[in-house]
């Protein structure tokens, strides 16, 4: 599969095939997250769907934060409502008691119908019959067909940001392949400039130590050999280029957190490369380098 992103936004809606004229509506989005996280909203009365808008939303995709909202229209349908006579009464007989304890039987007005009416839970909204099990799991069967549908548009929206990204990728790739082989090549790398550095660093440290002995001298010259040597990280540097290029052609799944692992030995070739610059063009690739990786790393943080 090609390199995938890990943001989207997707829809897809059908039929409650237990209500009549009754639409269903599916959309699911997703940003990028370290693994895979489900959250959903379900109106009441589809709360059985929860397990399996989990494992559907898991054989689609691997990687990111994913919402999935199911929302329900009825269309022009108007909703039939009824009084609540129980709560009702409930209400009128307290007023009256308290017309009662109060003593002023005259001067405490009784509540109106249209203040009643607007107390929560007095004017109830009259739904269909819940279906019956069987009718239940068939409306589920049917709407997590509809759910696929919208998660198969969905990978395939975050299969075209990657495609975008993965150029974007290779473009940063290029840039840090160029900046290794300038590195290669600064002039102070070269044969002669790295002996020349070493005869003065060896000048000034017999200086500083008129006392020291050949071995404490073979090892200081040898540390500073290995300090002014970049040619191992340099050659890192192109193995991880050469790695990061392969996971992002091959077709074996997910790649991104690989590549997240990448980047970080990239961040710790390209900081040892600066530590040991002993020029100012080096150090300047060095930071360049480092600034390139960085972006190379946004970019992969939104790769499943």
């Amino acid at each position: 599969m090609p390199i995938a992103s890990m943001t989207g936004f997707a829809r897809a809606e059908g039929a409650d095939p237990t209500r009549s004229g009754t639409t269903c509506i599916w959309e699911v989005r997703s940003v990028n997250g370290k693994g895979l996280e489900t959250r959903w909203r379900i109106p009441p009365g589809y709360d059985g769907l929860e397990i399996a808008v989990r494992e559907t939303v898991a054989k689609r995709l691997k990687r990111g934060n994913v919402s999935v909202t199911l929302t329900v229209s009825r269309g022009d349908e108007q909703p039939s409502y009824r009084v609540n006579e129980a709560l009702l009464d409930q209400i009128m007989d307290a007023a009256r008691r308290w017309q009662i304890k109060t003593g002023d039987v005259a001067g405490v007005q009784m509540p109106r119908l249209d203040g009643l009416l607007a107390l929560k839970g007095v004017l109830e909204q009259v739904g269909e019959a819940e279906p019956d099990a069987q009718a239940r799991e068939a409306r589920d069967a049917a709407l997590i067909v509809i759910l696929d549908d919208a998660l198969v548009k969905l990978a395939q929206a975050r299969a075209d940001e990657g495609a975008r990204m993965e150029a974007v990728l290779v473009e940063h790739l290029d840039a840090i392949a160029d900046l290794v082989e300038q590195a290669a090549g600064t002039a102070a790398l070269r044969p002669e400039a790295v002996k020349a550095r070493l005869r003065e660093q060896v000048a000034a440290l017999v200086d500083a130590q008129t006392q020291l002995s050949e071995d404490r001298l073979a090892q200081e010259l040898a540390l500073l050999a290995v300090k002014g040597d970049v040619r191992e990280e340099l050659d890192r540097l192109r193995a991880h280029i050469a790695q990061a290029r392969e996971l992002i052609a091959e077709d074996k799944g997910p790649v991104g957190r690989r590549l997240d692992f990448l980047c970080q030995e990239f961040n710790r070739e390209a900081n040892t490369l600066c530590s040991k610059a002993q020029d100012v063009a080096l150090t300047r690739i060095g930071l360049d380098l480092k600034a390139v990786i960085d972006q190379f790393r946004e970019q992969v943080q939104n790769i499943e």
